[in-house]
């Protein structure tokens, strides 16, 4: 089905950060796979995992136990101060797994129609439940009647939030993201994140963070939210945590990790022994490399480097991110920067019709990082000198 608009190049072959295509020419990622390949292409570590258990067992089903399946749980556990954790698929079974969540919680409390605060240019995925909680009209058309139970706000704006809590009582939780990347890299203030928890702490509502772009590192911490340590009840997490074999998990702690029960909710696939082996390796390659505390700096370079080349650049309207989570706002629509880019051999991405949006590997060196300072730039500064564009 016609539901991409392809761009006109395909890989055959990848290796760090750099892709081959069918031509056998070279590219350097600066997007990975859209944050989800933060070990950059065909890492040595995860491909001897998935070959090994590939030949060992693939699939039994959850009707039994999953030895692997239990250690990931545990791991990501530790990692994330949570108690329980569900396996899916994606970052959409992941968050819808959040929803149901927040659906029991609210029904366990005798709300009859659970609702879930959620926010302006968020992105949650593409069911229909998640579809309806982002707030992207654009994704949503078509697709009525919408899932019902979701109040909208704008993002970075607790306020809002606050007049929400005065004056609804069916609502039972707050579902955002902690840096927006489809909306367009939005860092909110730091004091955002604490101030939700301690909303939510105040009107007996559940904190659930959607860091499927943001987790496994990628924002210079495990997940996003430990930069201002407002810890969540609920937490999604996908894209990185598999490297490209499709996982996903929603962990839960406290009150929210004891709702789900044996028939309340399941998945043919999630967290089979494949998928579990590539996320432990994942973690341990992370972990080995000590690629979060790498992430963290590099950010602050190419962020550093970004403002020195663009910051004064007329048409560059804001220059923003966290760890490897870049957006560079232009003051008008800039989408064929994309194919600009791919003609000079780099991927990027342009989302909200006017950021750049980067999200280079985990492993991007400081000299790579700084051959993307430099390409990104240069595309920039020559976009924007166009006389067509004055």
């Amino acid at each position: 089905m016609s539901t991409y608009n392809r761009l006109p190049v395909t890989f055959e072959r990848g290796e760090g950060v750099w892709l081959w295509d069918s031509e056998h020419r070279q590219y350097l990622d600066a997007l990975s796979g859209i944050a989800v390949c933060g070990l950059g292409h065909a890492h040595p570590a995860v491909a001897a995992a998935l070959a090994d258990q590939a030949a060992t067992l693939v699939h039994t089903s959850n009707l039994y136990g999953i030895a692997l399946q239990e250690q990931l749980a545990g791991r990501l556990c530790a990692m994330s101060d949570m108690d329980r954790v569900f396996f899916s698929n994606s970052g959409a079974e992941a968050n819808e797994a959040a929803i149901k969540i927040a659906r029991l919680y609210g029904h366990s409390k005798g709300v009859s129609c659970p609702a879930i605060i959620v926010m302006e240019q968020s992105f949650h995925g593409r069911t229909l439940a998640t579809l309806t909680a982002t707030g992207n009209r654009r994704i949503q058309a078509g697709f009525e009647p919408l899932v019902r139970g979701f109040l909208r706000v704008p993002y970075n704006d607790i306020e809002a939030i606050r007049a929400i809590a005065a004056s609804k009582s069916d609502t039972v939780a707050v579902l955002v993201e902690p840096v927006q990347g489809e909306g367009g890299v939005n860092v909110p203030d730091a004091n955002y994140l604490a101030e939700i928890r301690q909303l939510c702490d105040e009107q007996g509502w559940l904190m659930m963070l959607d860091e499927i772009q943001t987790g496994m590192g990628r924002t210079g911490h495990w997940f996003a939210w430990q930069h201002g340590n407002a810890k969540p009840d609920v937490l999604t997490v996908a894209k990185s945590l598999g490297n490209g074999v499709p996982i996903g998990a929603c962990l839960a702690s406290g009150k929210a990790a004891e709702l789900m029960q044996p028939g309340s909710h399941g998945t043919t696939f999630g967290g089979n022994p494949l998928a579990c082996r590539a996320a432990l390796s994942v973690m341990d390659t992370i972990e080995n490399e000590q690629l979060v505390a790498h992430a963290a700096q590099l950010g602050k370079h190419m962020l550093n480097g970004f403002d020195t080349r663009l910051g004064e650049v007329k048409g560059v309207n804001s220059i923003r991110g966290l760890g490897l989570m870049i957006g560079i706002e232009l003051d008008r629509p800039c989408a064929e920067l994309v194919g600009r880019a791919l003609d000079q051999g780099l991927l990027i991405n342009v989302t909200a019709e006017r950021v750049i949006r980067l999200l280079p590997p985990l492993i991007t060196t400081e000299k790579q990082a700084d051959m993307i300072i430099e390409q990104v730039s240069t595309l920039v500064t020559d976009f924007l000198s166009e006389s067509h564009h004055e």
